[in-house]
């Protein structure tokens, strides 16, 4: 009897129950922790609190930030210096390369070595500012709110991807409950027909083999009530734990999804609205902000330079050690003002080669954007294809679910009339339960391919439009 049904899972809801799949659940019925979300409430409780979203919503901070310090590379840089130390003065002429192990020493060469020291001190302040830059601070600026806009529209596909997976989640709970409730009537139905069976047989108005058939196909009803009742605890675990409640009962309301499905689907967003698009342009974007930078990086550097600094030592002009606290503070200053210019003349090469990778990573992710237009066009022309077909199998349901009450009801009449044998009664019944799971999942199948073409769009405000216009129509 389910063999057929596992099929429609297949070809209809298979989406839904795939996300149900492998988890394991713990139901505690307890009414106190039992909470009721409508699909609304249950997507916008998703994008609250789950943890995907809060972490893309932190990314976006930071590159916000990332903004306001690629712009403090305006400000005027100020250091402040100071020191006292204990040294010798064995000065020497000659020259020493730069490096950062052998500490200079000012003052004249003396004529001999000693292993006397005196004291010393130092404070400074140095005053830079870049006036003018050439357009490179501006680049930098403009790489870091490309990097803010990546963040947002990842953000955004984030959102979408939470949301749809909530509202399949929910879908699939409510295919769950649908089908429990179809095994449960189909259990009651053959609970009754086997008792009129056994009363026939009793009677010897019937072969003693029809009272095993009618048992088995009982217990087959009850087999397939359990794995139904099985898949629906399965599918609330799968809901608790997007929603972020594991250790809470949820409950859903079918509200309109059961009714009649919307005939049309209001709105189109172009696909270049899609989050997916938007993140792809936006890797182009900073991509192309990083070459900018590149552009703007050969230039001369101009730094206005002001400094004021003095020094203290324990040495006199010729050498002489005057001892006691001579040097602890600065006893001599000087101020300097300056425009210093620097120019890497050889960076040429380099910057030449890091322009051609990242340019060769922006035609890249150019083919990329155009590679996920191609996708996102086709992804929703397959939706909607699949929405047409759903809405094709909603309006025959009913009339298959109608044409299966009536032959269950004639083939029960035509055995205890003796026209009919058990095993046309049992497929009856198994007709009836299939069609009665293919009607409800028939309807929830459209909300899923709405759902789908919505997600195709990058946008759920047509989605959520049809659910309220749908339950509009209900009132």
């Amino acid at each position: 009897m389910f063999a057929h049904h596992r099929g429609y899972w297949k070809t209809g809801l298979s989406v839904l129950l795939l996300l149900a799949m492998g988890t394991t659940v713990s139901a505690q019925s307890d009414p106190q922790k039992t909470k009721v979300f409508t699909l609304e409430e249950a997507v916008d409780f998703a994008l609250k609190n789950y943890p995907a979203v809060r972490a893309s919503l932190e990314r976006v901070k930071a590159a916000q930030a990332g903004i306001g310090l690629a712009r403090t590379n305006y400000l005027p840089r100020a250091d402040m210096v100071w020191q006292t130390n204990r040294a010798t003065d064995n000065n020497i002429t000659g020259l020493v390369l730069p490096q950062s192990i052998i500490a200079p020493i000012s003052g004249p060469v003396p004529m001999e070595t000693s292993s006397r020291s005196a004291w010393g001190s130092a404070a400074g302040l140095l005053f830079s500012w870049e006036p003018f830059d050439f357009g490179y601070r501006g680049a930098k600026v403009g790489a870091a709110r490309a990097a803010q806009n990546q963040a947002t529209a990842e953000a955004s596909l984030t959102r979408l991807d939470v949301a749809i997976a909530t509202v399949n989640a929910y879908l699939t709970v409510l295919a769950a409950q649908r089908t429990t409730q179809a095994a449960e009537a189909d259990v009651q139905r053959r609970q009754t027909f086997d008792k009129a069976v056994r009363v026939l047989v009793d009677n010897q108005l019937r072969a003693g083999a029809d009272a095993s058939r009618a048992e088995a196909e009982l217990a087959r009803a009850r087999v397939n009530l359990a794995r139904a009742q099985q898949q629906q605890k399965i599918s609330v675990a799968a809901l608790t734990d997007i929603l972020g409640l594991p250790d809470t009962s949820v409950e859903v309301q079918e509200s309109s999804l059961l009714g009649a499905p919307p005939e049309g689907f209001p709105g189109s967003t172009p696909i270049t609205s899609n989050p997916i698009a938007e993140v792809q342009h936006a890797r182009v974007e900073e991509a192309q902000a990083q070459v900018h930078i590149l552009d703007r990086s050969y230039y001369p550097k101009f730094y206005f330079q002001s400094s004021l600094y003095g020094r203290g030592s324990g040495w006199d002009p010729a050498g002489n050690f005057e001892g006691g606290t001579t040097g602890l503070g600065p006893d001599r200053s000087n101020w300097a003002v300056g425009l210093t210019v620097t120019f890497p003349v050889f960076d040429i090469f380099a910057i030449r080669s890091r322009k051609a990778v990242e340019s060769a990573n922006e035609r890249a992710e150019e083919a990329r954007y155009d590679q996920a237009l191609l996708d996102l066009t086709g992804q929703r022309r397959k939706a909607q294809a699949s929405l047409d077909g759903a809405r094709k199998v909603a309006e025959n349901t009913p009339l298959e679910l109608d044409a299966a009450r009536t032959t269950e009801t004639q083939e029960r009449a035509r055995y205890q009339a003796g026209l009919a044998t058990l095993v046309d009664v049992a497929d009856s019944q198994s007709f009836l339960v299939q069609a009665e799971i293919d009607d409800a999942l028939a309807r929830l199948a459209v909300w899923q391919n709405l759902a789908s073409v919505a997600a195709a769009q990058g946008d759920l405000g047509p989605f959520w439009q049809s659910l309220h216009d749908a339950a509009q129509g209900a009132k």
